[in-house]
C-alpha cells in the first residue's frame, strides 16, 4: 500500500512536471523524492518477499491499515518538504510581496 501511494504521487508529479504545468514551481523536487521513496519501498517489498515468500500477498487488515497510514504519512511529509522549499525559494515573488506590503 505504501509503495502504491508513493508511486501514484510520483506519477502525478512527473506528469505535471513533464507537461510544463507549474513552471518554476520546483516540481522536480517532489518527483525525485517520490521516485526515490518508491524505489526504496520496492526494494523493501522484494526483500520481504525473499524472506517470507508469498505470505506478503495476503496481509491482515491491521497490516494493510498500517501500510496505508505509513503511505499517507510519507506522501504528506513529501508535500510539506516541497511547500517549505517552495516558500523558501519563492519562485514567483509572492511571499516577498506580501512581506513588503505589510511594512
Amino acid at each position: 500500500m505504501t509503495l502504491a501511494m508513493t508511486v501514484l504521487a510520483a506519477v502525478a508529479f512527473t506528469v505535471a512536471w513533464y507537461s510544463g504545468r507549474g513552471e518554476g514551481m520546483l516540481l522536480s523536487l517532489p518527483c525525485l523524492m517520490y521516485w526515490g521513496a518508491s524505489l526504496m519501498w520496492l526494494v523493501d517489498a522484494v526483500a520481504e518477499y525473499l524472506g517470507e515468500g508469498v505470505a506478503i500477498f495476503n496481509p491482515s487488515g491491521e497490516r494493510l491499515a498500517n501500510d496505508a497510514f505509513l503511505g499517507l504519512c510519507v506522501v504528506t511529509l513529501g508535500l510539506v518538504v516541497w511547500v517549505v522549499a517552495l516558500l523558501a525559494r519563492d519562485p514567483r515573488g509572492r511571499v516577498r510581496e506580501a512581506v513588503l506590503r505589510r511594512r
